[in-house]
């Protein structure tokens, strides 16, 4: 329906339509006014004559047999009459239908039709409601006409005729009926003369509208025959020409569009078009992931953009200059540089790339802190390598003890460069993904048993207490390489044992969860402050260097048993125990993915 009403055709009939229905109904409307007066004022005239009929057949006749026949045969089904008195008696009716007894005395109710003064005798017609004479418990409209007459100079009473309007409104009906049915018989003309127009003027442009639908849909091929020289002729040639050009224009800009897009989506830099109200045009997919983890950082809505950009945008737009700057957005480093676009002679937006420097950043950070690390640990051991081998050249021994108490102190710090030394070539591996994972299906507690038992003595030696609980019912296996963990807890009890005061104790537990093994090393000791414990597992980091190098550590044990945790798929943690000293947490699967 909605398709008729919104083509030309439609629209022409409807023009039609609503034309010759707006005529139709204000000769409706007039002609039943017209009709409704004249039936109207019909029925009264009727009334009248009749009324003043029976008047003088009254006065004339002096039967009343021969009088009541006579005023019988001159009313018809549609009118009765009453004959009465000035005081109200009535004297003769001549009612058809229903309702008599009701209907006269309602009308015998009012006076002003049949009480005459002296000086006004004159006819009184009203419109009543009266009670139906075809229908009971219906009341209806009635005309009423009260006619005086008098024989000579005696008064003899007042004849009231009245009569029903439902006659009135059954001939206004049927004409209602009539004229409905001229308009029905207007519609029909009026939608067949419509359609009939839109076969010599609507087929050929509804057959455009299509073509056109077929070019929307990219189908350029599209072409209307031509049958006539006409104005309709001449669009659908201008419409086939329009087509081809479009099908050109279209496939170029499809090939310089392709190209653009894998030029963005190859590049490794985040590319975004900006219009000039900083309103994002184009990104590629390097671009949409920049903005999301930014989005995600700063708890951003989708259609927001950093306001560094912006204002560096402002800036590019508003006096055309190319701007380079870095930047740091959601925690990364990026390059920046920002050029207008230009349309015309206007600038109509900027493109902006975005270089990600964050790994630069990184290795930079990670190499000038290597070497610094590296320096102040190799410093000391060279230091005092060379120190007490310049004493024991220039022969400032006093004796022999003290001799072999520098050469072992020299010996000492050389074993402490080669585990540095180990301990780097160790990381460097790990980290560069080389190391390689022997794994085997390990029973854990016999094995942490095992290792724990390493300690004993020294433990013993530093009045420490070794602790190990562990769920006697069941038998937790891991398929892990059994060397390198043993490396990581090695690490962590020595740690602990170290620096755990006397009459300390080190606890080591093992306990199962739903899908991991939680393995924990927990001491007494004076524990690892809470803000130094984000940093423990990277290199070098120490929070107490002096206490740690008296004690002989590396600074990177912790980065190792992190990496050897991290390869087999698992997790470790550092916290400060609930009293004191310090809890390391691994966590290791149960099925490793």
């Amino acid at each position: 329906m909605n398709r008729i009403w919104n083509s030309i055709v439609g629209k022409l009939w409807a023009t039609i339509l609503l034309l010759v229905s707006f005529v139709l109904f204000i000769v409706t409307v007039l002609l039943l006014e017209f009709l409704s007066n004249f039936h109207a004022k019909q029925a009264e005239d009727s009334l009248w004559r009749e009324a003043s009929t029976i008047a003088k057949i009254v006065v004339d006749h002096d039967s009343e047999s021969s009088m009541q026949m006579i005023i019988h045969d001159i009313l018809d089904d549609e009118k009765s009459a009453m004959i009465v008195s000035p005081s109200g008696e009535l004297k003769y009716s001549f009612h058809s239908g229903l309702n008599t007894e009701p209907i006269e005395k309602k009308i015998l109710e009012d006076r002003t039709l049949y009480s005459l003064d002296e000086e006004v005798k004159e006819p009184v017609l009203k419109e009543m409601i009266l009670p139906s004479n075809s229908e009971t418990n219906v009341m209806e409209q009635y005309f009423v006409l009260g006619f005086p007459f008098e024989d000579g100079q005696d008064q003899v009473g007042s004849v009231i005729i009245y009569q029903n309007m439902d006659a009135v409104h059954r001939t206004t009906q049927r004409t209602t009926h009539i004229v409905l049915l001229s308009a029905l018989i207007a519609f029909v003309l009026t939608t067949f003369f419509a359609f009939f127009l839109s076969t010599r003027i609507t087929s050929p442009l509804r057959g455009l509208r299509q073509a056109a639908g077929e070019l929307a849909k990219g189908n350029f091929d599209t072409r209307i025959p031509v049958f006539q020289n006409d104005e309709i002729g001449q669009l659908a040639t201008a419409f086939n020409q329009m087509g081809r050009q479009l099908k050109y224009h279209v496939e170029l800009i499809n090939q310089e569009k392709e190209q653009l897009s894998s030029i963005l989506t190859s590049m490794t830099d985040a590319v975004i078009t900006f219009n000039r109200d900083a309103t994002i045009l184009l990104r590629n997919p390097q671009a949409e992931r920049m903005l999301q983890n930014w989005y995600a950082k700063n708890d951003k809505m989708d259609d927001t953009i950093p306001p560094e950009v912006v204002h560096m945008l402002d800036h590019v737009v508003t006096f055309a200059e190319e701007v380079e700057d870095e930047l740091e957005l959601g925690g990364r480093f990026y390059m920046i540089s920002l050029s207008p676009l230009y349309s015309g002679d206007s600038i109509r937006g900027a493109v902006v790339v975005f270089r990600d420097m964050t790994e630069q950043h990184k290795l930079d950070k990670l190499r000038s802190d290597f070497i610094a690390n590296v320096s102040h640990e190799l410093r000391t051991p060279i230091s005092m390598l060379q120190g007490y081998s310049e004493a024991i050249l220039d022969d400032v021994i006093a004796n022999e003890e003290e001799r072999n108490e520098m050469i072992q102190i020299i010996h000492d710090e050389s074993m402490r460069m080669g585990r540095l030394v180990t301990d780097l070539l160790d990381l460097a591996r790990m980290e560069s993904g080389n190391m390689r994972l022997y794994e085997e299906d390990v029973p854990m507690i016999p094995f942490l048993g095992r290792v724990l038992h390493k300690f004993s003595q020294i433990a013993r030696d530093a009045h420490v207490e070794l602790t190990f609980q562990y769920p006697e019912e069941d038998d937790i296996i891991l398929h892990v390489d059994a060397d390198r963990l043993e490396q990581v807890f090695t690490n962590l009890i020595d740690n602990a044992v170290r620096h755990t005061p006397e009459g300390g104790n080190v606890d080591l537990g093992i306990a199962k969860k739903t899908d991991a093994v939680e393995i924990t090393v927990s001491d007494t000791g004076i524990g690892i402050p809470e803000e130094d414990l984000p940093f423990i597992f990277e290199r070098f980091y120490k929070a107490d260097k002096a206490r740690t190098r008296k004690k002989g550590g590396t600074g990177l044990g912790l980065a190792i048993a992190k990496n050897i945790i991290d390869s087999h798929g698992g997790a470790i943690s550092a916290r400060r125990g609930d009293e004191k000293g310090t809890v390391f947490t691994c966590r290791l699967p149960l099925k490793r993915m």
